[in-house]
């Protein structure tokens, strides 16, 4: 089959090398080796500077010994130097004979240098102690420490919650004298998403 009329055969893998590089886009190619040719027969998205028609170089993928479907993932250097993390699947015919490899190369340069900023970003070695003299009277601090505390002790998430959950949250508030700050009651109403009268309201059954 000559380059210019691409074996018809090999047209759905084409089709899902050209889905997974836009998926991915710009930083997976992907490329498929013909394996009865040994050539490249297809690349999609090119960031390794191959062509179609290099050889595939893959001989060794026809031997019977070659049982496995997907290989890796595993690491390799790109011409640029960055590195690239890949995956290469065999690609059978219907009696189990490998006609091709699609192999995935996804850049992760990009990411390993994300984490490396986001891991200096957070680290907790630049942080101190709340200083006492801000955090003494917080009260919105207590609130919120102990709001997430009882929502993690019973698995629920602030935006999942029913109204009774809300009532028996606001009253655990006040057993904890979440309510001796000033505005707190509006505080609590905002972030559990309720009426301010309706705070009021749970807290007079408590009185009553």
């Amino acid at each position: 089959m000559s380059p210019s009329r691409p074996d018809p055969a090999l047209d759905n893998y084409r089709a899902i090398a050209d889905a997974i590089a836009t998926l991915f886009f710009p930083h997976a190619e992907v490329v498929l080796h013909d394996l009865r040719t040994q050539k490249i027969d297809y690349i999609a998205n090119n960031i390794s500077k191959r062509e179609v028609g290099d050889d595939a170089a893959l001989e060794d993928m026809l031997s019977d010994e070659i049982t496995e479907r997907n290989i890796g993932p595993y690491e390799k250097l790109n011409w640029d130097g960055q590195k690239i993390r890949s995956l290469s699947s065999v690609l059978r015919d219907a009696d189990g004979a490998p006609v091709a490899v699609l192999c995935i190369n996804l850049n992760i340069s990009l990411f390993e240098n994300a984490k490396a900023a986001l891991d200096l970003f957070l680290s907790p070695s630049k942080l101190i102690p709340q200083p006492d003299a801000l955090f003494r009277d917080d009260w919105q601090e207590r609130i919120n420490t102990f709001l997430h505390n009882w929502l993690r002790q019973r698995q629920l998430g602030l935006n999942l919650l029913t109204r009774e959950h809300k009532r028996e949250l606001v009253l655990a508030l006040h057993a904890e004298g979440a309510f001796k700050g000033k505005s707190a009651a509006n505080y609590v109403a905002n972030v559990l998403g309720m009426g301010r009268a309706t705070v009021y309201k749970h807290l007079k059954e408590l009185k009553a």
